[in-house]
């Protein structure tokens, strides 16, 4: 969003993960509402509409030049919210 939709956003944070993780995260959400789901099936459908996503003529799914890069492999949502808060100016600082 911060490439086209937001290009002059003063702010950008591009968050990722690993598609292992990303597929372990759905994994688990899938099994928590009694969805029977393989794991590498997963894993070969993100990956697949990584590629997709990355190599499309428009809006390619890749972070703007200027925003901050999170991965958020192996940490929780508590964690990713304090990283980019932490990465907020605050006023008057």
């Amino acid at each position: 969003m911060g490439t086209v939709i937001f290009p002059d956003a003063p702010f950008k944070v591009f968050l990722t993960a690993s598609a292992e993780e990303r597929a372990l995260r759905r994994h688990k959400q899938l099994k928590e509402k009694g969805v029977s789901v393989n794991f590498e099936d997963l894993l070969r459908e993100i990956m697949a509409r990584d590629a997709r996503d990355a190599q499309r003529a428009v809006a390619p799914l890749r972070p703007a030049d200027d925003a901050v890069l999170i991965d958020t492999s192996g940490i929780g949502i508590d964690d990713v919210v304090a990283r980019v808060l932490g990465l907020v100016p605050t006023q008057g600082a």
